[in-house]
């Protein structure tokens, strides 16, 4: 089989086509061929050592999958060969089969393509997670969301709406703007690129505020960091949350004052860590999602597909923070 491996720390410039042998399922494991794997940011840093998840080389990137059984491991009952599904493996992905945790897969409509559903998972469910466990979302709230024409920042937009939440996107350009209102925002933003300085910073804050309005926003959501978390935090309303979700702008220093000032909570995402502590939760998470899927409430927005052969230059669009939406790999 087919596997673009990285075997040394770089830029998607150094990951190579390789031949491996088929894996063998274990018990309680299934062989999946892959069909399709989303590219997601955390691809962007672990085969550069960035990420806190640091695999033994050779590995593959590719952290979400959806493909079909081939092979079923002893001891698992509940799934045959041919059954199609979608999974988080975390890394691995870009493969033409992996062996996966039978735990870890759900299974995927035949109403739905390979491509959307290795779209699903890894965006919505942490957003879901974020917005509905860590923020306490409720109807008639505000919610700001940073990066908001990303994947996660889509996925936040939908699922704010379908929470009765008004939600206000912030962008970095107009047509991620647009992209941000067909998701159903109710206002967007378009703030100017970092790095700021203390009177840019003070600029983008008041562009906030004015946007969120002056009771200001019961719950912010923050995939991008860097220059942006503080002006963001200066937004939140009284009591709000304020999800700390990544950062491709780099990793923000907070004023803890603020959080004094208004009360405010700063709350962790770690949907990977969440779902191995308490699949339960996760699993009637992603079991909602798939229910807000079919009423029409959410839906992957996948922006362009590569074949296998160009996976490092989705990787490499993907960190140019020019993307909107998700990238995903076809096999």
């Amino acid at each position: 089989m087919r596997a673009l491996l990285s075997h040394v720390p770089g830029g998607p410039d150094t990951l190579q086509i390789t031949d491996l042998p088929s894996p063998t399922p274990s018990p309680g494991e299934l062989l999946v061929r892959v069909r399709a794997a989303a590219i997601n940011y955390p691809d962007v840093l672990i085969i550069e050592d960035k990420y806190q998840l640091k695999p033994p080389r050779p590995f593959a990137p590719g952290g979400e999958i959806a493909g079909e059984v081939i092979g079923v491991g002893d001891g698992v009952d509940d799934w045959r060969e041919g059954d199609r599904l979608i999974a988080v493996p975390g890394f691995g992905g870009l493969v033409e089969e992996i062996v996966i945790p039978a735990a870890s897969a759900f299974r995927l409509p035949g109403s739905r393509s390979s491509t959307d559903g290795a779209a699903l998972l890894l965006t919505y469910a942490t957003s879901i997670h974020a917005l509905w466990d860590r923020g306490r979302l409720q109807a008639g709230q505000t919610l700001l969301v940073l990066g908001a024409a990303g994947g996660v920042g889509l996925a936040a937009v939908e699922l704010g709406k379908a929470r009765g939440a008004r939600v206000v996107a912030a962008v970095s350009s107009e047509d991620k703007a647009q992209a941000a209102r067909e998701a159903g925002a109710d206002d967007a933003i378009v703030y100017p690129r970092g790095p700021f300085d203390r009177d840019g910073q003070k600029a983008l804050a008041d562009l906030f505020k004015r946007a969120v309005g002056p009771a200001g926003a019961d719950v912010i959501y923050d995939p991008v960091g860097g220059d942006y978390a503080e002006p963001a935090l200066r937004s939140i309303a009284w009591e709000g949350r304020y999800l700390v979700v990544g950062f491709p702008a780099g990793i923000p220093r907070l004023p803890l004052n603020l959080t004094l000032l208004k009360s405010c909570d700063v709350c962790g995402v770690f949907w990977g860590a969440f779902a191995m502590r308490d699949p339960t939760a996760n699993a009637a998470h992603v079991a909602e999602l798939f229910r807000l899927w079919d009423e029409g409430k959410i839906s992957p927005r996948v922006s362009a597909t590569y074949p296998l052969e160009r996976a490092g230059e989705a990787i490499a669009a993907l960190s140019s923070r020019q993307v909107i939406g998700k990238l995903v790999v076809e096999l």
